[in-house]
């Protein structure tokens, strides 16, 4: 889907979850389309449906956040109620806040207070809490244990440098029976993907956040620029020229199909990868990104939330709907079947999650420790930061720029974008 994509169109290609209920209402509900999320959102609505006697249509929404945010913008400036509750971006409480619900009043402090607080503080806004956590997420790395094992290492890389010497042997012995076989695999579109991905090698250089939580402009420093540089470097050698092509499903289509030694994703691909027809089924495991020169292991954070529509014609359900996918069975469930991170720290020491995703307990500092986009600093003005730092990571990448210059130009259209502040 596009971003030219109308309402009218929108409201077209909804999908029906569940049996109709003469008696209840109907709400559509934004969910997911990435990996399982679809699957995932239309069995936590029609058990909902079920017990309520409601009815949830999905809508299909697109992959690429970037596009989803943009319809979500046009609908929500429309004032629509077309849609009643929306999946929303870790980032997108301060840019659609105003559109959304406030459910201070309907969510019990006691259901708030099980959750992971930074989450709950980042959904509050002016005071007012206008979504709840659904899952978190941190970047992690995939490797394959099997291929480590068999070129004689014997844990996963501790730094990039290390990767990109394990990537180069693994590369080269596996090239001589198949010669698409590549190192390293992650996300090198340029998309708010990117900008995760390209956060994590600067912050674990000891590069920053690109803007400080004071406000100020960053990004231009000689450890982010050692870090793209490093980066940039994997492209045409451990990772494939096409790399820049790729967003989450590209990165896991090819780590799935056995072509790649190492991942950077987020943990949903985990369950996918262990799946019955997975050819890597039981050959991978899972560890903290690597850590930059003379820096540390960073993981950005990622996850989404749960919000209802200002404009909803149908708030108390959209609330309930809310409090059910959000409730602690329904996060076990999808952590257990998909690897989705629950929100809700009790639930990284039960059994059953444990035994479903094993790396939910070795790396829980990892998921809770995470570094945070500058959404909070920027406010409305975050596409704008992060356009503009995963456009100069992009070019960088693609040859286009030199990392020096690549990030000298972000310093500067960053600092454009601040103007008297933001």
């Amino acid at each position: 889907m596009n971003k030219t994509l109308t309402l009218l169109t929108l409201t077209a290609s909804l999908v029906a979850a569940g049996n109709a209920h003469a008696a209840g209402v109907t709400l559509t509900f934004a969910c997911d389309s990435v990996g399982q999320g679809f699957d995932q959102c239309k069995k936590g609505t029609d058990a909902w449906s079920a017990k309520t006697g409601n009815t949830v249509k999905l809508l299909q929404v697109p992959k690429d956040t970037g596009d989803r945010l943009a319809l979500y913008q046009q609908q929500l400036g429309a004032k629509a109620s077309d849609v009643d509750v929306y999946m929303v971006d870790v980032v997108w409480p301060g840019l659609i806040g105003n559109s959304l619900l406030d459910l201070t009043s309907a969510v019990p402090k006691a259901v708030l207070d099980t959750h992971f607080q930074p989450i709950v503080k980042n959904n509050t806004i002016g005071g007012k809490l206008i979504a709840v956590p659904w899952f978190t997420d941190g970047g992690v790395l995939y490797y394959r244990s099997d291929l480590l094992k068999k070129y004689g290492f014997a844990a996963a890389p501790k730094t990039w440098s290390e990767l990109q010497m394990m990537a180069q042997k693994i590369q080269d012995g596996e090239r001589k029976t198949d010669p698409k076989f590549t190192g390293y695999v992650f996300q090198g579109k340029n998309y708010e993907g990117l900008t995760c991905d390209a956060l994590e090698w600067v912050n674990s250089y000891g590069g920053g956040t690109i803007v400080d939580s004071t406000g100020k402009v960053t990004i231009n420093n000689p450890k982010a620029v050692a870090a793209v540089k490093m980066l940039s470097s994997f492209v045409g050698t451990i990772s494939p020229e096409a790399v820049t092509t790729y967003d989450e499903e590209g990165a896991r289509n090819v780590f799935q199909a056995g072509s790649a030694a190492f991942m950077r994703n987020w943990p949903y691909a985990y369950s996918l990868g262990n799946s019955e027809k997975s050819p890597v089924k039981g050959k991978f495991d899972v560890a903290a990104l690597p850590a930059g020169d003379g820096g540390s292991s960073s993981a950005t954070l990622g996850g989404w939330q749960l919000a209802a529509n200002k404009y909803s014609k149908h708030p108390k359900e959209a609330t309930d709907l809310i409090l059910y996918l959000t409730g602690n069975a329904e996060q076990k469930r999808r952590a257990v079947e998909a690897s989705y991170n629950p929100t809700i720290p009790a639930l990284y020491k039960d059994a059953d999650v444990l035994k479903a995703v094993p790396f939910f307990g070795s790396l829980y500092d990892v998921f809770t420790g995470s570094v945070a986009r500058p959404a909070t600093a920027t406010k409305t003005k975050y596409n704008a930061v992060s356009l503009a730092f995963s456009t100069a990571v992009y070019n960088s990448m693609t040859k286009k720029q030199t990392p020096e210059v690549a990030l000298a130009a972000a310093q500067a259209s960053i600092t454009r974008a601040k103007g008297r502040g933001f």
